[in-house]
């Protein structure tokens, strides 16, 4: 066999052991003894959206005023 067979196997095997060793090392960790879900962040979950703080004159659609009866249109 040449040696660039050789090297192209050799690079192969590296790289299946080298994904095999991401792989197993970004797995997640589970937990034997509480299976609960609680990822220990700890605090006060707070679930509202925040208040933000708008220029003058500019409003949310869900703050718009109420659709109005509409008006006749004027002859001229």
């Amino acid at each position: 066999m040449s040696s660039l067979v050789i090297d192209l196997v050799l690079c192969g095997f590296a790289y299946v052991v080298l994904i095999y060793f991401v792989a197993t090392m970004t797995k997640s960790k589970i937990s034997r003894k509480d299976s609960n879900n609680d990822d220990g962040d700890g605090g006060v979950e707070d679930f509202s959206p925040p208040k933000i703080d708008l220029p003058p004159g500019v409003i949310w659609p869900s703050d718009a005023p109420k659709s109005k009866t509409p008006t006749e249109p004027a002859e001229v």
